[in-house]
């Protein structure tokens, strides 16, 4: 029994090294800016770079008319936003900072467009970002190579 407990301890020691971690962390930066970058893709005309789909006015002015902004203002932030963040999510450069803005708009998604989609979506969504903005991007993240540069 103490053979198979340590066998345990040891693999979970290897699995909670910083290698592992930081590459478990990038596959979770990568997830959770693929579902904010598709969403953002959907606002936009297709094959343009961030040109807005004029139909989008019209479903925040619709189907998500419980947001507190006008879909004037609403439209180009969310856009944009669901653009920005993921690309620096995805290059882990200010990964706490963009996966607390993406729990922000997770959080307003939640309370003012779809209050029902708590579980599982939203859920995992605000989970994702959570541990994002605790640990950090990891190793393979320009956080840390600045990180490294700048303790030189």
């Amino acid at each position: 029994m103490n053979r198979l407990v340590a066998f345990y301890d040891r693999g979970v020691e290897i699995a909670a090294s910083r290698i592992p971690e930081s590459l478990a962390l990038f596959l979770l930066r990568v997830a959770l800016a693929g579902v904010f970058w598709r969403s953002g893709q959907t606002k936009v005309i297709e094959g343009s770079f961030l040109s807005i789909n004029p139909s989008t006015y019209d479903l925040f002015a619709s189907e998500f008319s419980g947001l507190p902004l006008d879909p004037v203002i609403a439209v180009p932030l969310t856009t944009y936003a669901e653009h920005f963040f993921p690309v620096l999510l995805l290059f882990g450069l200010a990964t706490r900072f963009s996966a607390g803005a993406l729990l922000v708009m997770t959080l307003v998604i939640q309370i003012f467009v779809f209050p029902d989609a708590w579980w599982p979506v939203h859920s995992l969504w605000v989970a994702m970002a959570g541990i994002l903005i605790v640990r950090g991007g990891g190793l393979f993240s320009l956080d840390a190579l600045l990180a490294r540069v700048r303790v030189k």
